[in-house]
């Protein structure tokens, strides 16, 4: 994946009794300064948490999205563009969510 906002970074990513934790730092187009969540075996993500970038729209996503496939998460929020910055904050869980496969 190359492109404007594909610059996120895996910061951890652990497998313990199953469940998937992952850490990326995003992209610097975006506010948020850090995403976590886990992966369970099932596919689904879960305790979606994003540090900085607007706090109320972004524990909006979390409830949303909590328990979803991730796979479909990933689909659904793909191209979300914030301010023609050509990502967004919910576009880079996409970006994150598709790397991990």
């Amino acid at each position: 994946m190359n492109g404007i906002g594909n610059d996120f970074k895996i910061l951890r990513d652990q497998t313990v009794d199953g469940i998937r934790y992952v850490a990326a730092m995003p992209s610097g187009l975006v506010c948020s300064s850090l995403i976590e969540f886990e992966l369970h075996p099932d596919g689904s993500l879960h305790n979606l948490r994003y540090q900085r970038g607007c706090h109320g729209n972004l524990q909006a996503i979390g409830r949303l999205v909590e328990g979803k496939d991730a796979s479909s998460i990933a689909e659904l929020l793909a191209g979300v563009d914030c301010h023609e910055r050509g990502t967004s904050c919910t576009d880079q869980l996409s970006r994150i969510l598709k790397s991990l496969k």
